[in-house]
C-alpha cells in the first residue's frame, strides 16, 4: 500500500469512528410519568401506541402545561415538529422493549427518555 493510500485508509477510519462516537453520544435524559392524561390525544381521542402517548406527555408538559408531579423538562421536544420526530423515533426497534411499551399502553409507569442525536431509548423507573 502506497503511504498516500494508507493515509486516506487512516483518515477514512478517523472519519467513521469519530461520525460513530457523535451519534452515540447521549446529550440527556428526562424522566416522567405516563399518566392517563397522556393516553389521550390533546382532542380527547384514545392514543393506542406507546409511542404516541410518550409524545403526548411532552405535548402536555410543553404546549399545555398538563404536568405530572414526576415530569421533568428536556430542551429537545418543545415545538409540534420536535415531538412528530420524538415519535418517529420512538416507533423504531430498539427505542423501548415490548415490555416498556406495554406498560406504558397499559398503565402509568414513570420512564426514562436518553436521548441521543438521531434516536432515544425508554425505560421503566417504576411501574
Amino acid at each position: 500500500m502506497t503511504v498516500s493510500k494508507a493515509i486516506a485508509v487512516a483518515g477514512l477510519l478517523l472519519a467513521t469512528s469519530l461520525g460513530t462516537a457523535r451519534a452515540d453520544d447521549m446529550l440527556g435524559s428526562y424522566t416522567a410519568r405516563i399518566s392517563d392524561r397522556d393516553h389521550r390525544a390533546s382532542d380527547g381521542y384514545p392514543l393506542s401506541s406507546a409511542a404516541q402517548m410518550v409524545r403526548q406527555d411532552r405535548a402536555n408538559y410543553h404546549k399545555f402545561h398538563r404536568r405530572d408531579g414526576d415530569d421533568q423538562g428536556d430542551p429537545w421536544f418543545r415545538t409540534d415538529g420536535s415531538r412528530a420526530d420524538l415519535q418517529r423515533m420512538l416507533e423504531r426497534g430498539g427505542a423501548m422493549s415490548g415490555a416498556t411499551r406495554s406498560a406504558i399502553v397499559n398503565g402509568e409507569p414513570l420512564i426514562e427518555v436518553d436521548v441521543y442525536p438521531d434516536s432515544v431509548r425508554v425505560s421503566i423507573l417504576e411501574n
